[in-house]
C-alpha cells in the first residue's frame, strides 16, 4: 500500500498545532496559578498552624509559671521551661529569615520545634523575608513582635522564682506579688495572640479572593486569546475543506474512503458513484471488495482488478491506497484510475511480443534498407546471429537459393507488386554451416506507399527434409529387415512387368517360406526369432547383389523379383542358391539356429499377367514345396492355384465352425500298461464339415493359429470335455482323468486359472480329474509367465503333461516344476522300438528320468505287441495307441469301462504283463 503525501505547504496537522500549543499554555497557566494558590494556602496553614501552637505554648508557659510560683513544683518549672524556649524559637526563626541571613539548618530546627507543617515552610519563609509588608501580614508579624517584650518579662520573672526556691520557700505575700506579675504580663500577651489570629485569618480571606481573581482574569485571557486563535484557525481549515471537497468530487479518477478494520466505504466521489452505478447511502454499506472481480497485487504496491459497474460491466482500474486516521479510526484512502486504455494497449503489445517471441519460425524484422533491427528466439536459436551480430547486415546477404546463387531482383519485383514472396533458399549460421530454409517476405508500407519495414518468417526445413526422405524410406521398406515392404514390392513389381511386356522380355516372383520358423519363436522367444530373421533377409540381399529386389511381406514370408530374364532356368538357379545359402546354420546370440526354406516361383507371362497374380501364383507353389517336401522350390502350375483356393475356403469356412457347432469331441483312451485297466481319456477334437466331411486337426489347427481362432478353441474344447466327464459321471461311469490340450496362446492368459476354476466348479469336477496337455515348446516361449500360471495350477491341484517331449528345443529346468505330473513320449521315438536302438537309449532315458523326478511316464502311438512289451520292461507306467484303441465317441468309452467292454470294444486288445 502506498503512502501519498499531502501537496499542502501546511499539513491539517500542522495547521492545528499551535492551537494545540495555545491550549497546552491556557492549561498550563491555570494550573499554575491554581498550583501556586495551592501553595499559599499551604502557607496561611502553616502560619494558622504555628499561630495556634505559639497561642497554646503562651498561655501554658503562665500556667506552668504561676503553677511554680504557687507550689515551687520542679516539674511545673521545666514545663514552662520548654513552652517558653519554644516561644523564643519561633520569634528568633522569623528575626533571623526577616534579616535575610540565617542558617537554614538552625530555622528548620526551630521550625520543627514549633510543629510547622513541612510542606508550609517554603511558604513561610518566602512570605516572613518578602511579604512583611503586605496588607494583614504587617499588622500580624507586628502583633507577634510586640509579644516578645512580655515574653522577656514573664523569663525574668521565672528567674526570680527559680532563685527564690532555690533558697528556700519565699513568703506568701512576695509569691502573690509575683502572681500578680504573671497574671499582668497574660494580660499584655493574650489580646497580641488574638490580633495575630484575626490578621492571619483575614489575610487569608485577602489573599484567597486576589488569587481568585488573578487565576479568573489569566485564565479568562488565555482562553480568550484561545478561542480568538482557533477561530481563525478553523476558518482557514473549513475553506481548505471546502477547496477539497471540490476536488475530491470533480476528480476523473474514483475516490472512496474505506475503514481499514471492516473493509466497508465511509466515502466516496461522484466518480465513484458513476463507475459503480451506486448511490452514496448504497456504497456506505457495502465492502470495498464487494465492488471488484479477483484482484491483484503488483510489486510496485498498486493494486488492479475489475470494477464491477451497472449491469455487470467490468471496468479494469488500477487502485493506490494510504492509511490515514480519522480520531481513533484507520482509514483507506484509495483512488480507482480507469486503466482500459492501457490494458488494451498492453495486451496488444503482449500479444505482439509474444506472438513474436514464442513462434516457432524464426523472424526478423529489416528496414527499408533490409539492414536487420530485431529479430525473434527462434531465429537465433536456428542461425546463432542476435539483433547486435546483425546490425548494419541485409538479412539477404546471408541467403541464397538452393543452388548457392544470390537471391534474384525478381525476389523484390514480387514484393513490390504483389506484396509477399515465398521461396526455399539456403540460409548461413554464425558458424560458417548451411541449411535449407522456407523463406517467406513481406513489406509493411507506410500512409503514401513507401517501403519502411521488411518482415521475412523463416523454417528450418532440414528435419522436415530428413524426415521426408525416412517417412518415404519407411514407406517404402520394412521397418525390421529393411527389405522393400509389400507396397514397394508391388510397385517394382509393376515397373519390372512393364519393362517385360515392352521388351517382350521375361520376369519372375520368387515367394520364400521359412521352414519351422514357429518352432524358433516358440523356443527362443520372438526377440531371437527377430534376429534370425534380419539375419536371413541379409543373406537373400547378399546373393541377389544388384540381380533383384527383395521384399519382406510378413512374418517369415519373403519375395524375391527378377527381371530382365531370359529363361526360367536363370530364376531356378538362384532359387537353389537362396536354398543353400538359408540352410546354413545362423549365429544369433548364444544360439546356433539351422533352418530351411520354401520357395515358390511364377513367371511373367506365363504364371500371370499382373502382379497380384504373379504373387499369389507364387504363394501357392511355395506351399505346394513346403508341403511335398521342404527346403525345395517349385514352380507354379493351375492344379497349385486350385490347392490354394481350398485354403482360402478353409479359412472362410473355419471362422464360422463355431457358430455353426461343427466341432466335436472323441476321446482315445489311456491304459495301465501293467493291468490294462483303463486310466485316462484323451479329448481330441475333429471338424466335421457339412460338406467336405472330417477334416483331421494338421489341417485346421495351424490355420486357426494363424487367424487368432485357437483360443476361443481351446475354450470350446475344455468345455465340452468337462461337460462330456459330468455326463459320464451322472451316468455312473466310473471316473476317469480327462486330458486336453491346450496351446500356449489361452494358457499364457492372465484369467486362465480362474477359467479352469469356474469351469470346474460349474461341473462338479474335482481338479485331480484333469490333465492339462501343452508342450515344451510354448513352454519355453512363455517364460516366466508360464512358470506362475503353472504352480498357480498344482496349487489348484490340476496336472500338466509335456506333450511331444524331446522332439523340440528341450529346457530340463521345467521338469522340476512341482506341477509338471506327466510327461508324454512322443510317438517318433516309440515306432522304431524295440528294433532302433536309438530309439530304444532315447526312451530308456526318458524313463529313468521320469522315475528319479516322480513323473508318470505317457507313451503314445503304441502299435504292436512288441512296442507295448519294451516299454513295459522299461518301466513305462501308461500308454496310448492304436494297440488299446482309436480315437472313439463317447458312447464308446462308457461301453469299455462296462462290465462286457471285452466284448462290445474288440479294439481295445490289453496285453498281459510278462512274468
Amino acid at each position: 500500500m502506498d503512502s501519498i503525501r499531502s501537496t499542502s505547504l501546511r499539513p491539517l496537522s500542522h495547521r492545528l498545532r499551535p492551537l494545540a500549543y495555545g491550549l497546552v499554555a491556557v492549561i498550563g497557566l491555570i494550573l499554575a496559578l491554581t498550583w501556586g494558590a495551592l501553595q499559599v494556602q499551604v502557607t496561611l496553614a502553616g502560619f494558622l498552624n504555628g499561630e495556634s501552637i505559639w497561642s497554646k505554648a503562651q498561655k501554658q508557659a503562665v500556667i506552668d509559671l504561676a503553677s511554680f510560683a504557687e507550689t515551687g513544683n520542679a516539674e511545673r518549672l521545666a514545663g514552662y521551661e520548654r513552652n517558653h524556649e519554644l516561644l523564643v524559637s519561633d520569634g528568633w526563626a522569623r528575626d533571623a529569615i526577616a534579616s535575610g541571613r540565617y542558617d537554614r539548618e538552625a530555622v528548620n530546627r526551630a521550625f520543627e520545634r514549633g510543629r510547622i507543617l513541612p510542606a508550609a515552610k517554603p511558604g513561610m519563609i518566602f512570605m516572613l523575608s518578602c511579604c512583611t509588608s503586605v496588607t494583614h501580614m504587617r499588622e500580624a508579624v507586628q502583633a507577634w513582635r510586640a509579644a516578645d517584650r512580655p515574653l522577656r518579662e514573664l523569663d525574668a520573672i521565672a528567674a526570680e522564682l527559680r532563685q527564690a526556691y532555690a533558697q528556700g520557700r519565699p513568703s506568701p505575700e512576695w509569691i502573690a506579688e509575683r502572681l500578680a506579675g504573671i497574671n499582668q504580663i497574660n494580660d499584655e500577651l493574650t489580646p497580641l495572640t488574638n490580633l495575630f489570629s484575626l490578621e492571619v485569618a483575614q489575610g487569608a480571606i485577602w489573599l484567597g479572593r486576589v488569587l481568585f481573581l488573578g487565576v479568573f482574569l489569566a485564565a479568562s485571557a488565555a482562553s480568550l486569546l484561545w478561542l480568538l486563535m482557533a477561530r481563525r484557525i478553523l476558518f482557514q481549515i473549513r475553506g481548505t475543506e471546502e477547496r477539497y471537497s471540490l476536488l475530491f468530487d470533480s476528480a476523473a479518477d474514483a475516490i472512496v474512503m474505506v475503514d481499514e478494520a471492516s473493509d466497508t466505504i465511509l466515502g466516496a466521489n461522484r466518480t465513484a458513484m458513476q463507475w459503480t452505478g451506486l448511490d452514496m447511502e448504497t456504497l456506505l454499506r457495502t465492502r470495498l471488495s464487494e465492488l471488484f472481480a479477483p484482484l491483484q497485487h503488483r510489486a510496485d504496491g498498486a493494486v488492479t482488478g475489475d470494477l464491477l459497474g451497472p449491469g455487470g460491466e467490468a471496468r479494469p482500474v488500477e487502485m493506490r491506497s494510504s492509511v490515514t486516521h480519522w480520531g481513533a479510526r484507520s482509514v483507506r484512502q484509495s483512488i480507482l484510475r480507469d486503466i482500459t486504455e492501457r490494458v488494451n494497449l498492453e495486451q496488444q503489445r503482449r500479444i505482439a511480443a509474444e506472438a513474436l517471441a514464442g513462434i516457432a519460425e524464426g523472424v526478423i524484422i529489416a528496414d527499408a534498407e533490409r539492414q536487420v533491427t530485431r529479430v525473434n528466439a527462434a531465429h537465433i536459436r536456428m542461425t546463432g546471429f542476435t539483433a547486435q551480430a546483425l546490425q548494419g547486415v541485409r538479412f539477404d546477404d546471408l541467403r541464397s537459393l538452393p543452388d548457392g546463387s544470390p537471391l534474384p531482383d525478381s525476389v523484390w519485383k514480387a514484393i513490390d507488386t504483389e506484396g509477399n514472396w515465398v521461396g526455399e533458399v539456403r540460409s548461413r549460421r554464425l558458424d560458417g554451416s548451411s541449411y535449407p530454409e522456407l523463406l517467406s517476405i513481406s513489406a509493411i508500407r507506410d500512409p503514401d506507399g513507401q517501403v519502411q519495414h521488411y518482415v521475412a518468417v523463416l523454417n528450418n526445413i532440414s528435419t522436415a527434409k530428413a524426415n521426408e526422405q525416412r517417412l518415404q524410406y519407411m514407406a517404402a521398406h520394412d521397418p525390421l529387415t529393411g527389405l522393400s515392404n509389400r507396397a514397394e514390392f508391388e510397385r517394382r513389381c509393376v515397373q519390372a512387368v512393364a519393362q517385360a511386356e515392352r521388351e517382350r522380355g521375361m520376369a519372375a516372383v520368387l515367394f520364400i517360406d521359412l521352414d519351422a520358423f514357429k518352432a524358433v519363436n516358440d523356443s527362443y522367444t520372438h526377440a531371437i526369432g527377430d534376429h534370425l530373421l534380419v539375419k536371413v533377409a541379409e543373406r537373400i540381399a547378399y546373393e541377389l547383389g544388384d540381380r533383384g529386389v527383395a521384399g519382406r511381406i510378413g512374418g517369415d514370408e519373403f519375395t524375391v523379383l527378377l527381371s530382365n530374364l531370359q529363361s526360367r532356368e536363370q530364376a531356378s538357379a538362384i532359387a537353389g542358391r537362396l536354398l543353400t545359402t538359408l540352410a546354413a546354420p545362423a549365429i544369433v546370440g548364444d544360439y546356433e539356429v539351422a533352418l530351411s526354406a520354401s520357395i515358390g516361383i511364377a513367371c511373367y507371362p506365363l504364371d500371370g499377367s499382373d502382379v497380384p497374380t504373379l504373387i499369389s501364383n507364387a504363394d501357392a507353389a511355395m506351399y505346394a514345396a513346403k508341403t511335398e517336401e521342404r527346403n525345395a522350390f517349385r514352380f507354379y502350375s493351375p492344379r497349385m492355384q486350385a490347392d490354394a483356393r481350398r485354403r482360402i475356403a478353409l479359412a472362410s469356412e473355419l471362422r464360422t465352425a463355431l457358430s455353426e457347432n461343427e466341432f466335436h469331441l472323441v476321446f482315445q483312451p489311456t491304459v495301465e500298461m501293467r493291468s490294462g485297466r483303463i486310466v485316462a481319456v484323451e479329448a481330441l477334437l475333429r471338424w466335421r464339415h457339412p460338406r467336405r466331411g472330417e477334416i483331421p486337426p494338421g489341417e485346421f489347427i495351424p490355420m486357426a493359429e494363424k487367424l487368432g481362432l485357437i483360443r476361443r478353441i481351446d475354450q470350446w474344447v475344455l468345455q465340452a470335455a468337462c461337460t462330456q466327464m459330468y455326463l459320464w459321471d451322472r451316468a455312473g461311469v466310473p471316473p476317469l482323468r480327462m486330458a486336453v490340450n491346450v496351446s500356449a496362446h489361452w494358457f499364457g492368459q492372465a484369467n486362465f486359472v480362474d477359467d479352469i476354476r469356474a469351469l470346474l466348479e460349474s461341473r462338479r469336477l474335482a481338479p485331480e480329474r484333469l490333465m492339462l496337455e501343452i508342450t515344451e515348446g510354448a513352454i519355453l516361449r512363455l517364460g516366466e509367465e508360464m512358470e506362475r500360471t503353472l504352480y498357480t495350477l498344482n496349487a489348484l491341484g490340476v496336472g500338466v503333461a509335456i506333450d511331444d517331449f524331446g522332439t523340440g528345443y528341450s529346457s530340463m529346468s521345467y521338469l522340476k516344476l512341482r506341477a509338471i505330473a506327466y510327461l508324454k513320449i512322443d510317438r517318433s521315438f516309440v515306432t522304431g522300438l524295440p528294433e532302433d536302438s536309438s530309439d530304444g537309449a532315447i526312451v530308456e532315458a526318458m524313463l529313468t528320468l521320469c522315475r528319479n523326478l516322480d513323473i508318470t511316464p505317457i507313451a503314445e502311438g503304441i502299435e504292436t505287441e512288441e512296442q507295448h512289451r519294451f516299454l513295459l520292461r522299461a518301466g513305462c507306467t501308461e500308454g496310448q495307441g492304436f494297440l488299446y484303441s482309436r480315437p472313439v465317441e463317447p458312447e464308446a468309452i462308457v461301453q469299455m469301462l462296462g462290465a462286457e467292454r471285452r466284448a462290445v470294444s474288440p479294439h481295445l486288445r490289453l496285453v498281459p504283463p510278462e512274468v
